[in-house]
């Protein structure tokens, strides 16, 4: 019996607004969207990506945001996205982030669609766990 393989790649959509207490609709149905357009997408892609919904993503200046997230990556966070204008543009980059080692995209090399909606861009994390006694004075 074959293991299925499990999602490399993370994109989470907020579907929470924090400021009003109820459910963000559009988040919610660009989650639903998503999902369904990175399914046709195809295997390689939608076998590699997990897509979930978020309480809040502090972006409530710039609904609806999206993140793309996966382990010794770039992290980005886009706002402003327009769930039927923008899904080819996520679909794209998704393809883009997948096929970058190390994430990072120029914004030049991001979908058009995407231009001055990238939120953030957090670096990788390289965390080290070592122990490192304090001197005692």
């Amino acid at each position: 019996m074959d293991k299925a393989k499990e999602a490399t790649h993370r994109i989470t959509v907020c579907t929470n607004c924090r400021h009003i207490g109820k459910p963000c609709r559009p988040g919610l149905d660009l989650l639903k969207h998503l999902q369904a357009a990175i399914s046709q997408a195809g295997a390689a892609l939608s076998d590699d990506f997990s897509l979930e919904g978020s309480v809040c993503m502090a972006g409530c200046e710039r609904p609806c945001t999206v993140s793309f997230q996966a382990t010794a990556k770039a992290t980005y966070l886009f706002g402003d996205i327009e769930d039927a204008a923008d899904i080819g543009a996520l679909v794209s980059f998704a393809q883009l982030y997948q096929d970058r080692p190390d994430g990072l995209t120029r914004e030049g090399e991001r979908p058009s669609a995407l231009g001055g909606k990238t939120l953030a861009r957090i670096p990788a994390a390289i965390v080290s766990a070592e122990y490192q006694p304090l001197p005692l004075h």
